[in-house]
């Protein structure tokens, strides 16, 4: 299959890991010889139960036994989709109750911006320096990164940039502004977390001004940090959450999450402010409802900073210098961007799974399924280490 993969596919890279995929259960990957990889990726933060959760896999089964795809978002009651929004307004404080369904994060985020402007009537959209919000038009423009923008102007404009993290930036949030987007954990920029109550200081001054503050946890939320919500570590609440890559179960989605009252601008003036045929999809809609439940029900949310800590104790080495972030979003940050390389490489022929981040070179990714057992973990943590003993 290599052949034709780089023959009639799109590639990301000069150079992708091209591992040949045969199947994937629990924690592991196999490839087309057999050999099993224990994913310490789950598909950068997506597989937030494994690989085929039975529970998951079940839930698409039923599915596709009633219906497929019917009719375009917001016209038709379909079930899945439903009782999915009731579940997440149950786990979002008030009045945070209104979810429009879509097909990935980054048209998530796009929806959002598109809400912020037409509630507010502003054009001004603040993002932080170091950011990453996805890769389409609307989201690549909240990026500071020149070289990677630059190529695709022009960009979406009346966009600035704070710091993260940074107090005395607050002050550019002015009645010009119609909305603050922020991740809740920074994620391309090395697994930040908001220090001295910023989340809570970022939504004050919205509220002041009359902005509407938005939270990116495509990737901290649905249970990763060890709460459902990643703001819910840090004394905020949004305007709008954003959620994607766990909520899925494995398969592709998108939401955000509001007030009825600002939702419903929305819907008219012009009528359909934001139209998607696929959002919503049933059989991705109950993957994601049994995917939630299963994280909600369980005590895989305590378990992820049970694991945190099994993490950081097995990973002790003179060449980590730092692990960064909450529950399992981790990333262990090394000497330079040799070694992280070097170890990245190195543990896919051992059998383990890891990955780079966007704009720290030095990090190495852990991200691993919520499901990931501890006897997974040490031995994961093993071959990383063995791999620093020997450079």
């Amino acid at each position: 299959m290599k052949d034709d993969f780089f023959k009639y596919q799109a590639q990301t890279t000069p150079h992708p890991l091209a591992m040949e995929v045969s199947h994937a259960k629990g924690s592991y990957i196999y490839d087309t010889n057999g050999k099993a990889y224990l994913d310490f990726v789950a598909g950068v933060s997506a597989c937030a139960l494994g690989h085929s959760h039975p529970k998951v896999v079940d839930a698409i089964k039923a599915q596709l036994d009633k219906y497929l795809h019917v009719m375009v978002y917001g016209e038709y009651v379909q079930e899945p989709a439903l009782e999915l929004s009731k579940l997440l307004a149950k786990h979002l404080p008030k009045p945070l109750e209104t979810t429009y369904l879509v097909n990935s994060g980054t048209e998530a985020i796009e929806g959002s911006l598109k809400l912020a402007r037409r509630f507010t009537g502003r054009s001004e959209i603040i993002a932080a320096k170091n950011a990453y919000h996805g890769n389409t038009m609307g989201s690549l423009s909240l990026m500071d990164y020149e070289e990677r923008k630059r190529p695709f102007y022009p960009l979406v404009p009346d966009i600035k940039h704070i710091t993260f993290n940074c107090e005395f930036c607050l002050q550019q949030i002015t009645g010009n502004t119609a909305a603050v987007i922020l991740e809740t954990i920074q994620g391309g920029a090395g697994f930040i977390e908001p220090t001295d109550n910023y989340l809570k200081k970022v939504q004050e001054r919205c509220n002041d001004v009359g902005a509407v503050f938005i939270l990116d946890e495509i990737q901290p939320g649905i249970g990763r940090t060890g709460k459902l919500f990643g703001f819910e570590n840090y004394n905020c609440q949004p305007d709008i959450v954003v959620t994607g890559k766990g909520l899925g179960g494995g398969l592709p989605i998108g939401a955000f999450t509001t007030s009825k009252a600002m939702m419903a601008t929305l819907s008219d003036n012009p009528k359909l402010g934001h139209i998607t045929t696929f959002g919503g999809n049933p059989v991705i809609a109950a993957a994601a409802l049994a995917t939630l439940k299963e994280i909600a029900e369980t005590n895989l949310m305590q378990e992820a900073l049970e694991k945190e800590q099994l993490i950081r104790k097995h990973l002790q080495h003179k060449h980590i210098k730092a692990i960064r972030g909450r529950g399992l979003m981790l990333a262990a940050i090394t000497d330079n961007s040799d070694i992280t390389n070097q170890i990245i490489l190195r543990a896919q022929d051992q059998g383990l799974i890891l990955f780079w981040l966007l704009f720290e070179p030095k990090a190495i990714r852990i991200t691993p399924p919520l499901t990931i057992s501890h006897e997974e973990i040490i031995k994961g943590c093993q071959i990383i280490v063995s791999i620093l003993d020997s450079l």
